[in-house]
């Protein structure tokens, strides 16, 4: 089949979740199927308390996509900020904040180097108990594409 068009293939059909996946690694061929391949996301937890600034560039944080905020002091406000979005192309941020935040209590995702979040330069508060937000990058500023309060 090597040899066919694409449009002289034979019509696709849905993937079962049992069929073969083969990966060539250094010299060592494996194999999985589709219903062992997992969705993986990189956790991580992050206590905050008012004055204190988090850089998301730092290199703690390169790999992580779901950052659980966990309250930890006094009323105020803290800064968390965003990564730089140009060297975080369709890249997938998740914030939620733990059963600690109040609306004295408060996170400001803040967005770098003049660039934009849903396009503002002004940062997004999370100041409630369990909300969420998740962005992303399109290489040159962020994009919120879904929020949970």
């Amino acid at each position: 089949m090597a040899n066919l068009k694409i449009s002289e293939l034979p019509q696709a059909t849905a993937i079962q979740g049992n069929e073969e996946i083969v990966i060539v690694q250094g010299e060592i061929t494996k194999r999985t199927t589709v219903n062992t391949t997992t969705n993986y996301i990189v956790p991580t937890s992050l206590t905050v308390s008012a004055g204190q600034t988090v850089n998301l560039s730092d290199v703690a944080y390169q790999n992580v996509d779901m950052i659980r905020l966990h309250w930890s002091g006094s009323n105020g406000s803290m800064t968390l900020n965003l990564p730089d979005a140009t060297q975080n192309l369709n890249r997938v941020l998740r914030f939620i904040s733990n059963g600690g935040f109040q609306t004295a209590t408060r996170v400001e995702l803040t967005p770098i180097l003049s660039q934009t979040l849903d396009g503002s330069i002004n940062s997004y508060t999370i100041n409630k108990v369990y909300e969420g937000i998740q962005i992303w990058s399109d290489g040159t500023e962020w994009f919120i594409i879904q929020k949970k309060a």
